[in-house]
């Protein structure tokens, strides 16, 4: 079984930065795309960022493009993003997601975090 566990959310004021962290783990799988979402109460999960595994190609949502960053460390089996010049409205619950099999890094997820709390006070 894969897991995949979030880590780095917090408080934090706007402008301030975080990175957050997603450790896989449990059996080996390939995977074609790793990619960060994130949810407000009330309104559906939007997605934030995605990495493609085979290329390094990323994509971004327009509200993140430029301030935030996927990476990625094979040897650690981790995907890190990083969120700079944060803003009241990226409070959500951030979500690691993994895909097995993708045509579009916005879509097409297997496997999903628990979440991580990410609070931007104004």
């Amino acid at each position: 079984q894969v897991q995949l566990v979030e880590s780095g959310g917090g408080l934090v004021q706007a402008g301030g930065s975080l990175r957050l962290s997603c450790a896989a783990s449990g059996r080996a799988f390939s995977r074609s795309a790793m990619a960060w979402f994130r949810q407000v109460p009330g309104k559906e999960r939007e997605f934030v960022t995605a990495l493609s595994w085979k290329n390094g190609n990323t994509d971004y949502a327009d509200s993140v493009k430029g301030r935030f960053t996927i990476s990625r460390d094979n040897a650690k089996d981790t995907v890190y993003l990083q969120m700079n010049s944060l803003k009241p409205e990226d409070t959500a619950v951030y979500y690691c997601a993994a895909a097995l099999l993708s045509f579009s890094l916005r879509a097409g997820y297997n496997y999903w975090g628990q979440g991580t709390q990410v609070t931007v006070s104004s």
